[in-house]
């Protein structure tokens, strides 16, 4: 058995970690299975938004009549797409593994790890013999992977998740989405805007269902405009047949069959903890299998620790980012620990339109008792917004009436992700409405359409 001072499972985030231990002098093993990066360089938010920008490319081609311009696309490059995003990321990815195993203090293990005790692991590597490991210190960051639900006939179908999307050889010429959320609306809008035929099939009424349900509905008004959406759906079954892919739904207006070549399923996703046997360990799970941690990211078990999507808190990188310096911390200054300041969490959808938001929705607000007072400005009542022709992108704010502190901020529109920043950057010191309407904006530029939201809130 070898021993460590310090293991981490899986090299997204957790790297940050074991970087900061590996500095103080310990000894580190790093178990990765995969590419080094994480979900998020390797599989989501890094390639995604490289494809997505292409899509982006293609709406403005395609939109630039309204302005009087008149352009057509000759072709598009699926393959040059492909490889273009996948160049940059396999050799980010390359590099960091590089860079670890060049470390003094830090050993790889190229392989899927489990636990088979308290504080010992098992690495299985591929054309290798097992490695068993212990460390007195272990952080757990392995992450979540899509789930897919039960469905009559889906263990016989052809069908994609996130984790190949993005790789295709080829282009698929139609496109069933199963699901509503994040994953389903930024892939529906890269496929669709490069000329895919894509139809979506949500359980819900509306797309986006976390969000504010102002957003949501807009959205999801966009989202018919754009595809064939097929909504308030139970999927009964699946089949496939000479290539043809067909989903049989049952919807509140009858029965329907939907072909396409292509089945993505962007349902939800699932934490690891199962994979990684953490049970053995005594580590203690919530009733979907996400760690339980305390406020350090401590585990129940001493020495033991979790951080990022596989706790569940936030499935977002920024969000495994800033418990990744909680960690390091709290594991180095045990005699000086910080619980971890979630506040002000911002999340962003890059889908067309964009959407972001920070804070409660109005729905929270009502559930929680909160008093509260809100205002909607419009994108296209801004000089700006105008000019752009954003028809649909409006700011909804959230604040205390009395305190003028702002609660909440949800944003759909152009650059969606861009203006949430200034929401969450006067949330995030407990700000309140002065910090916006008090201050000087260019004029006419876009974050006009915040100040002009916030400057209507009776407070």
């Amino acid at each position: 058995m070898r021993k460590f001072d310090f293991i981490v499972i899986s090299s997204g985030s957790g790297l940050e970690v074991s970087a900061d231990v590996s500095d103080a002098g310990w000894s580190v093993a790093i178990i990765e299975e995969g590419p080094f990066g994480g979900t998020c360089l390797n599989r989501g938010c890094i390639p995604s938004k490289m494809f997505i920008h292409c899509a982006d490319v293609m709406q403005t081609i395609e939109n630039a009549a309204a302005f009087g311009i008149h352009a057509k696309v000759e072709s598009i490059d699926w393959q040059f797409i492909v490889k273009r995003a996948f160049e940059e990321v396999d050799a980010d990815a390359a590099m960091v593994e590089h860079g670890n195993r060049q470390s003094e203090n830090i050993e790889v293990f190229k392989g899927r790890g489990r636990f088979t005790g308290p504080k010992t692991l098992v690495v299985d590597i591929p054309g290798s013999s097992e490695e068993e490991l212990t460390a007195e210190t272990i952080l757990i960051a392995a992450g979540t992977r899509p789930w897919v639900p039960e469905i009559p006939g889906l263990d016989q179908t052809p069908y994609i998740t996130s984790d190949e999307a993005l790789r295709l050889p080829e282009q698929p010429k139609k496109l069933t989405i199963i699901g509503g959320g994040y994953i389903a609306a930024e892939l529906a809008h890269f496929f669709g805007a490069l000329g895919t035929e894509v139809t979506i099939i949500h359980r819900r009424d509306l797309m986006l269902r976390e969000e504010d349900t102002d957003v949501s509905r807009r959205f999801t008004e966009i989202y018919q405009r754009r595809f064939n959406m097929v909504l308030d759906a139970q999927v009964e079954s699946v089949s496939s047949l000479a290539g043809e892919i067909t989903v049989e739904v049952t919807t509140p207006d009858g029965k329907q069959s939907i072909t396409s070549d292509t089945l993505l399923m962007a349902t939800s996703r699932v934490p690891n903890t199962d994979i990684l046997e953490v049970g053995k360990t005594g580590v203690e799970t919530n009733e979907r299998g996400y760690i339980d941690t305390n406020e350090f990211l401590e585990t129940n078990v001493p020495g033991i620790w979790a951080l990022g999507d596989i706790v569940g808190r936030y499935l977002l990188k920024h969000n495994a980012n800033l418990e990744a310096a909680y960690a390091s911390n709290n594991i180095l200054e045990p005699d000086h620990q910080a619980a971890v300041d979630y506040h002000a969490m911002p999340h962003a959808v890059f889908a067309s339109p964009q959407v972001a938001s920070v804070g409660m929705t109005e729905r929270e607000a009502e559930g929680r008792g909160a008093h509260y007072v809100t205002s909607t400005y419009a994108y296209s009542d801004t000089a700006y917004g105008a000019s752009i022709e954003d028809k649909d992108g409006f700011v909804k704010v959230l604040a205390d009436p009395e305190s003028g502190e702002i609660l909440g901020c949800h944003i759909i529109g152009t650059d969606a992700a861009t203006l949430i920043q200034e929401a969450t950057n006067v949330m995030r010191v407990r700000g309140g409405v002065d910090a916006i309407t008090q201050s000087i904006y260019v004029h006419p530029a876009l974050p006009e359409v915040m100040q002009r939201a916030v400057g209507q809130l009776p407070v």
